[in-house]
């Protein structure tokens, strides 16, 4: 599944080539699982609006349309969507649920082979525009950061990857971090310490803004706008390396499954 980094991707490469176009025309596909919101309803709130901006709430993209009325278009990649800026005589792609038809010519299509994305239309509450569950990985301050995991009686990856509580981090970058701040995933996240819980907020930050100025993880269907891979997973230190050497140790990379997920670590590197 798309994480942070890649949806960063994504939103970033759609915001460039369609911010200020219009949508002229929309094609809705006959399967229902994309859609939270009617297709008839959507295809007529985005018909003829202007896209004003396009950038990412937690694992959502999130398009901003011109009308004063506060509304807004949500995708969700889910496993395998793809969200993809291409020429209007270009093939259409099998598993293609959405085609907005843009008057710079372009298309602005949603391709989901294993239809878990999403597509809705979403109105602004109070001023108050879309927001996601949980609290800003790249933004959310080191006390914040630990206050989230007070007296939390989970193991820490479990923790990492709870939506509620951390937005947009999931089982790569989870992995990653743990790695670079030699923490073990199964450690109660409510009893690491300070300087312990300041090594994992740095290192997820800095895990997460250099996926993004490689353009992501591409270790399935990931692509960008323009259907471009990402490179962080040359990069990666222990997810899915089980039983490879650790590039810092040597000692083989262990794999478990925690919380449902599999996980990846260092028995050397990580306490």
């Amino acid at each position: 599944m798309p994480e942070l980094p890649e949806v960063e991707t994504v939103a970033t490469g759609v915001d460039k080539r369609v911010r200020g176009d219009v949508i002229e025309s929309v094609w809705l596909g006959s399967k229902p699982e994309p859609f939270k919101t009617s297709p008839i309803e959507m295809a007529a709130t985005l018909s003829g609006r202007r896209v004003e901006r396009v950038y990412r709430v937690g694992k959502h993209i999130v398009f901003d349309l011109e009308g004063g009325d506060g509304l807004q278009w949500i995708v969700h990649l889910g496993m395998t969507g793809r969200l993809l800026v291409a020429e209007a005589g270009a093939p259409v792609e099998t598993h293609t649920h959405a085609v907005l038809r843009l008057g710079s010519g372009r298309e602005l299509r949603f391709v989901d082979p294993r239809r878990f994305g999403r597509l809705a239309i979403h109105r602004e509450a109070a001023g108050q525009g879309f927001r996601g569950p949980g609290q800003e990985p790249l933004t959310i301050s080191f006390e914040e950061f630990a206050g989230l995991f007070k007296n939390r009686k989970t193991p820490i990856k479990a923790a990492l990857l709870n939506q509620k509580l951390l937005h947009g981090v999931g089982n790569i970058y989870a992995d990653e971090s743990l790695f670079r701040a030699g923490i073990r995933p199964t450690r109660m996240a409510g009893r690491l310490t300070r300087e312990q819980l300041k090594r994992l907020h740095a290192a997820l930050q800095e895990i997460l803004r250099h996926a993004i100025a490689l353009g992501g993880s591409s270790v399935s269907d990931y692509v960008d706008a323009d259907g471009e891979r990402g490179f962080f997973q040359l990069e990666h230190k222990v997810y899915m390396r089980g039983g490879e050497p650790c590039s810092t140790c040597g000692m083989p990379i262990q794999r478990m499954v925690l919380a449902g997920r599999g996980t990846h670590y260092c028995r050397g590197c990580q306490k």
